[in-house]
């Protein structure tokens, strides 16, 4: 029995007990349901990255309610609010250190272009020193705009080509 929808079964054939799939169809399937926040609050945003934990939004419904604060145990970085050219160095260092594959979210005005503030202090767009998978726009945007940037995230990474990236390592 092959099931119609593409996202059930893993992609795949059930025969009884046994689930025949592709090897890319299951890691990214246990990839995109357990992403594991590193948040970077830097200023105001980081109220609604809290906020996003919260009961009334519940990241956990997504897999990613395990918010580290270590980035060996995380996978996608949420650099909220604004990067200055001092803390630059930091976030860069921060994302260097968790382990690959990692994904970044750049949420607010402030993260993806450096928002109001045009000064000689603050980086104009975190994809300056980091390569941002999905912007979210909003000063400061809302729970529910960056739970749609973990869903689109959750979907660019089951397009992935898990196994080949595997045998490069």
């Amino acid at each position: 029995m092959v099931t119609a929808n593409t996202e059930l079964a893993y992609n795949g054939k059930i025969e009884g007990d046994v689930i025949v799939s592709r090897s890319d169809a299951v890691i990214n399937w246990i990839r995109s349901n357990s992403m594991w926040p590193m948040p970077m609050g830097l200023a105001c945003c980081a109220i609604e990255l809290m906020a996003v934990a919260a009961s009334r939004f519940d990241i956990a419904r997504f897999g990613a309610e395990v918010m580290r604060f270590s980035p060996r145990q995380s996978d996608v970085m949420i650099v909220s609010g604004t990067v200055t050219y001092k803390m630059a160095s930091s976030v860069r260092r921060i994302y260097d250190q968790m382990p690959a594959p990692k994904w970044v979210i750049a949420m607010g005005a402030c993260a993806s272009s450096g928002g109001m503030y045009r000064s000689y202090a603050v980086l104009q767009g975190v994809d300056r020193i980091l390569p941002v998978d999905v912007y979210v726009s909003g000063c400061p945007p809302r729970p529910e705009a960056l739970l749609d940037a973990l869903m689109k995230l959750q979907a660019k990474v089951r397009r992935e080509p898990s196994t080949r990236n595997l045998l490069k390592a």
